[in-house]
């Protein structure tokens, strides 16, 4: 009995001794690769995608490339992170906000408009006989006509002969009653009064300048005849708007369009008048999207007696929304956000614990209050700062990373891709479907920079407005290639972005500045794909302050967009691409 009480008691020592040796040393070994995994955190990326960032490895979702470590700086942050310290953070007075959903309950939404004429209201002023105007008593554009009031005073050989019928044929009314009122009928087709007509006939004599008298009030918007001009019957002499009513026309968000009903009642302000509100009621809502912008526009009319509202004015409409708690929306602070451009940028504290931050581009809609919509670009949950955000940008330019004023790296893999085409510089083989809708979109962009030799702000407006529609209706299925796909799609964002900008503003130096941006993928685009035409490169070095910048022309005879007038013939050609 005593022997098999030793032979257990040693059994149970061993087991006990083994578990000390290797479990233990397990669970350190354990509790080592657990430190290991966590102090690394390794991220996997694409070599030329690398937007693409993956806890594990494995393969690219896009192009199918075995993923790699990403890279990470000393201090294991992102490519294009960068990290503050606290002295900075609470020098610069820096603050961060979670993003949430906020609801709307009788909040006010703020709208952007300008100032038109009203359409309804305007007139065009003509002649009703054939002459030649002896005296034209409007001077100027923007002059007030009454109804009524003398225009102008013409010579007209068929009234001289019409006056005369009427002289002979008063004679003749006891005998010929019905030539009598034959002329008369003729001569009041010519829109002249029965006074007018009675007085040639009582007092036997020719009236040589007849009078044209206005038939509506309104303000002269354009001159269309000067004196001594010969005009025709029915001819336009004035343009008349009547702007005791104004419309504003404000840009409605296609997710907000059911915010908005005929007959809502709208706040309007002007800086022009930065004390005073104005009401007005919804008139019209667009039936129709605007593809490029993705808003409809919104018609308010105002009244205008005082003549306060301006055609082409600035103004801002508030209207109240009184909705159900169901109308949830992500809004974010309007000090959070940078604007360049047509960009919209914030800055995300991509670690709760840590000074870490990174730029984020962003999609806004209207303005809410003190908050702006955000369509794109946030989640509930992202952490924004929303005070000292010139601060972070300014550190994110002097540490090299992604900021406000640099963007080179926004496109990732695919810049790199378009790096790669620009530095072959090679033709790809594209159907011919494809060559010509790119060849009318070079031809719009050439109709914007003859605008902008001819300092034409309007028309280059209106032309870029034109290269947007035909840019957005290429067919990118005509690409097979993947690679060249690709290489388009880059392109496409670029010349939109570019041209939006242009047709966002009547500012001819705006203009200029976007339109260097318009040139650079456009001429790459062509160089790649080609247009079955020569096309020329164009430079000049005193362009955008002494920098230079590059155009392209159908001849190669130089007229400068970047001057116009002013130095006209500046430039040479550096290349033909045939």
């Amino acid at each position: 009995m005593n022997k098999y009480i030793i032979y257990l008691a040693i059994l149970v020592f061993g087991i006990l001794l083994g578990w000390f040796i290797f479990g233990v040393k397990a669970t350190e070994e354990a509790a080592h690769h657990h430190d290991t995994v966590a102090a690394t955190n390794q991220m996997w990326t694409c070599s030329m995608h690398p937007q693409i960032m993956q806890a594990q490895p494995g393969n690219c979702p896009i192009c199918g490339m075995d993923l790699i470590p990403a890279e990470s700086g000393s201090d294991g942050l992102l490519a294009q992170q960068f990290k503050l310290t606290k002295n900075a953070m609470a020098l610069a007075n820096i603050q961060t906000t979670v993003v949430g959903k906020g609801t709307s309950d009788g909040s006010t939404v703020k709208l952007s408009g300008k100032i038109a004429e009203n359409e309804a209201a305007n007139a065009v002023q003509i002649s009703y006989f054939s002459g030649r105007i002896e005296r034209l008593n409007i001077s100027f554009t923007g002059e007030a006509v009454r109804k009524g009031q003398l225009l102008a005073t013409i010579f007209s050989p068929e009234l001289y002969a019409a006056q005369q019928e009427l002289i002979t044929a008063a004679s003749l009314k006891q005998s010929q009653p019905a030539l009598y009122k034959a002329v008369r009928n003729k001569l009041k087709l010519w829109k002249l009064s029965d006074s007018q007509i009675n007085q040639i006939e009582e007092s036997g004599k020719i009236t040589e300048n007849l009078p044209i008298y206005a038939t509506v009030s309104g303000t002269v918007t354009e001159k269309l005849v000067e004196e001594g001009d010969y005009v025709k019957q029915g001819q336009a002499l004035l343009k008349l708007a009547n702007l005791n009513t104004v419309w504003a026309n404000f840009d409605v968000y296609e997710n907000q369009i059911d915010l908005f009903k005929k007959g809502q009642e709208v706040l309007v302000t002007t800086n022009a008048y930065a004390n005073k509100v104005f009401t007005g009621t919804v008139d019209f809502i667009e039936p129709v999207l605007n593809a490029n912008t993705r808003t409809v526009t919104l018609r308010v009319v105002l009244n205008n007696n005082e003549n306060i509202f301006k055609p082409g004015m600035f103004v801002t409409g508030s209207i109240e929304r009184n909705l159900g708690s169901h109308d949830e929306l992500i809004t974010i602070p309007a000090s959070a956000v940078l604007w360049t451009g047509a960009r919209s940028v914030v800055y995300l504290k991509t670690n709760p614990n840590e000074p870490v931050f990174e730029m984020r581009e962003i999609v806004l809609g209207n303005q809410i209050g003190q908050n702006y919509q955000v369509l794109d670009g946030l989640y509930v949950g992202n952490e924004i700062v929303t005070n000292g955000t010139f601060t972070v940008d300014a550190a994110a330019q002097l540490q090299g990373k992604k900021s406000m004023m640099n963007k080179d790296t926004k496109k990732g893999g695919m810049e790199v891709q378009n790096k790669k085409w620009e530095a072959k510089n090679e033709r790809v083989n594209v159907s011919k479907v494809f060559q010509n809708q790119l060849k009318t979109v070079f031809n719009k962009y050439v109709l914007v920079k003859d605008a902008l030799v001819q300092d034409d702000a309007k028309t280059v407006q209106s032309q870029s407005n034109e290269l947007l529609k035909h840019v957005s209706i290429m067919d990118m299925k005509l690409l097979q290639d993947h690679d060249v796909h690709n290489h388009w799609k880059v392109l496409e964002t670029d010349i939109k972005a570019a041209a939006m900008a242009i047709s966002k503003t009547t500012e001819i130096k705006a203009q200029r500045r976007y339109f260097k941006d318009l040139t650079t993928p456009l001429a790459n685009a062509i160089k790649v794909f080609g247009v079955n035409k020569k096309v020329y490169h164009q430079y000049c070095p005193m362009a955008e302050n002494n920098t230079g910048a590059y155009w392209l022309s159908k001849e190669e005879t130089v007229l400068n967009p970047y001057f116009g007038d002013a130095m006209l013939t500046c430039g040479e050609v550096k290349q033909v691409i045939d």
